[in-house]
C-alpha cells in the first residue's frame, strides 16, 4: 500500500473520533500560506555556445495546514500540504538549436521543451502520538544528516514514507523511517530513488539513528542510512560550543563511511544502470567513500567567524540521493534533478563533494541588528577544492564564492516579508564555469 493511501486511512479514522476526541485535534490546528517569488539566473561560461544558461521567474505557493492531536492516551491528527508555482518567465525552449538559455531550473518542461504555465503538488501526512513518540506517514520533508529535503528554488522537495521520532529519554532523540518515493523541487511528479548517475529506481531507503544532548554544550550524533541496490552509509558527527572571551566557539566534526550496496557492488548490476557517477575517482561506479570535515565558528556580538576544511577519498564521489539521473523505459530523463547533503560545503553552485577532492572553506556573517538595523544580515562566503580525481588520472581543482543578502521587515504594513539576494561565482577546471543569481520575495500569511 502507497504512504499516501495509509495516510488517507489514518485521516478517516481520525474523522471518527467523538467531538470530545476532536477538541485538541481542532484547538491545536495551525495554516498557512506562503508566498515566494522567486527569480533564477544561471549563466554559464565555458561551453562552446552557453546555451546551457537559464534565466528564469516565478510565483510560488504554499499552503500549510498542521492539525492538533486528538485526547487520549493515542493522539491522532493529520497534515496536509498544497504547492502552486506558476511562471512568470520561462527562459526559452530546450529543443531550440540556437536558443541562449534552456529552461528547466525552476519548471518542468512541456513536449516541446519549453516550460509549463504553471503546476502543482501536495500530499497528505497521517501522524500518531504516544508519549513522547510520534509516528508520521505520508509526505516528509526531513532534515536529518543522512537525508536532507531541497528547497533551494521555487517549491520545495518532498519526500514518500515513514518516519518514527521518539523523546522518551531526556535528551536523547531517536528517529528512525523507510522513504519510497520523491517528488522533485521542480516536478509534480514521483519517481524512485537513486544516487547521481543511477539509471534505475530503488524504492527502499531505510534510516535509524539519533541526537544524544550529553550536556548544554556539548551534542553527539549517528544516524545509519540504507538505499537498496546502491549504498549503505555512517554518520558520526559531534558539536560543542565553548564560552570563549566575550563570544563563544562552536565546533561542528563530521564523518560520513558510505560503502556499496546490493547491485551497486558488482559489475553487472552496475551496468543495469545502478552505478554512481563514473567521471571521477576510479571509474567504475562502484560506490566506497570516506568523507569528514572540520569547521570552527567565532561568534562575537553581531560578527560570526567560519573557518573549515573537509576531504573526500579518492575511489567515488560522496553520493546522497540524488534523482536527477533516473531514465524510464525509453531511456528519457524523468528524474528531478536537484539535491542536497548534510554537508558545510553544500553552496550556491556546487557542493565540493567529487572524489579526492580537499576543501578549504571560510564565511564571515554580519548581524547589521548591531548597527540599529534589525531583521538585516549579510554573509561572504570562500571555498577552495583541490585534488580532485578524474577517472581519466586527470587532477582538477575549482573555487566559489558566495554572497549573500537577507533582510526581513520587522514592523509596520509589512512586517514579516523577507527580501534575499544570493550571488555565486564557481570556477575551474572539472566543471562548467558558473556566475548565479538569486532574488527572493518572501511571505508568509497565518490563517488558523
Amino acid at each position: 500500500m502507497r504512504k499516501t493511501s495509509l495516510a488517507l486511512a489514518v485521516a478517516a479514522s481520525t474523522l471518527g473520533l467523538s467531538q470530545v476526541a476532536f477538541a485538541d485535534f481542532i484547538g491545536d490546528s495551525k495554516a498557512s500560506l506562503s508566498m515566494r517569488n522567486f527569480y533564477f539566473d544561471n549563466d554559464v561560461k565555458n561551453t562552446a555556445n552557453n546555451d546551457g544558461a537559464a534565466r528564469e521567474w516565478g510565483q510560488g505557493f504554499i499552503l500549510n495546514y498542521q492539525s492538533g492531536f486528538t485526547e487520549g492516551t493515542v493522539g491522532f491528527g493529520v497534515d496536509a500540504v498544497g504547492m502552486l508555482g506558476v511562471r512568470l518567465d520561462g527562459g526559452g525552449r530546450a529543443t531550440k538549436t540556437d536558443r541562449d538559455r534552456t529552461p528547466g531550473a525552476l519548471f518542468p518542461l512541456e513536449s516541446d521543451g519549453s516550460a509549463v504555465d504553471e503546476f502543482s503538488k501536495g500530499g497528505l501526512t497521517g501522524k500518531v502520538r504516544f508519549s513522547k513518540t510520534e509516528a508520521r506517514i505520508g509526505t516528509l520533508t526531513p532534515r536529518l544528516p543522512i537525508l536532507v529535503s531541497n528547497d533551494g528554488r521555487l517549491l520545495p522537495q518532498m519526500f514518500e514514507g515513514g518516519m518514527i521520532t521518539s523523546n522518551e529519554i531526556d535528551n536523547l532523540t531517536l528517529t528512525a523511517g523507510q522513504i519510497e518515493h520523491a517528488v522533485g523541487r521542480a516536478s509534480s511528479n514521483g519517481t524512485g530513488l537513486a544516487v547521481d548517475g543511477g539509471r534505475q529506481a530503488s524504492n527502499k531507503f531505510y534510516f535509524g539513528g539519533g541526537d544524544w544532548k550529553i550536556n548544554s554544550d556539548l551534542t553527539a550524533q549517528y544516524y545509519y542510512a540504507n538505499l537498496e541496490d546502491y549504498y549503505k552509509q555512517h554518520f558520526a558527527g559531534l558539536g560543542h560550543n565553548l564560552a570563549l572571551g566575550e563570544g563563544s566557539l562552536k565546533t561542528d566534526l563530521r564523518y560520513f563511511r558510505t560503502t556499496s550496496d546490493g547491485k551497486n557492488g558488482n559489475a553487472a548490476g552496475r551496468a543495469g544502470g545502478y552505478s554512481a557517477n563514473t567521471t571521477f575517482g576510479d571509474g567504475t561506479g562502484e560506490i566506497d567513500n570516506n568523507t569528514w570535515s572540520a569547521a570552527f565558528t567565532y561568534t562575537l556580538q553581531s560578527h560570526a567567524l567560519m573557518l573549515g576544511y573537509q576531504r573526500v577519498s579518492e575511489d567515488s564521489n560522496f553520493v546522497q540521493l540524488n534523482q536527477g539521473s533516473l531514465v524510464n523505459d525509453s531511456l528519457a530523463n524523468e528524474g528531478a534533478g536537484g539535491s542536497s547533503v548534510y554537508l558545510l560545503t553544500d553552496r550556491l553552485a556546487h557542493s565540493f563533494t567529487r572524489a579526492g577532492e580537499r576543501t578549504t572553506f571560510g564565511q564571515y556573517t554580519y548581524d547589521f541588528a548591531g548597527l540599529g538595523v534589525p531583521g538585516l544580515k549579510a554573509s561572504v562566503a570562500y571555498l577552495k577544492g583541490t585534488n580532485i580525481q578524474r577517472a581519466n588520472g586527470e587532477q582538477n581543482k575549482e573555487w566559489e564564492r558566495d554572497i549573500a543578502l537577507d533582510y526581513a521587515f520587522q514592523d509596520g504594513a509589512l512586517k514579516g516579508l523577507g527580501l534575499g539576494w544570493r550571488y555565486g561565482v564557481l570556477r575551474g577546471n572539472a566543471a562548467t564555469d558558473v556566475d548565479q543569481n538569486r532574488l527572493i520575495v518572501s511571505y508568509t500569511l497565518p490563517l488558523l
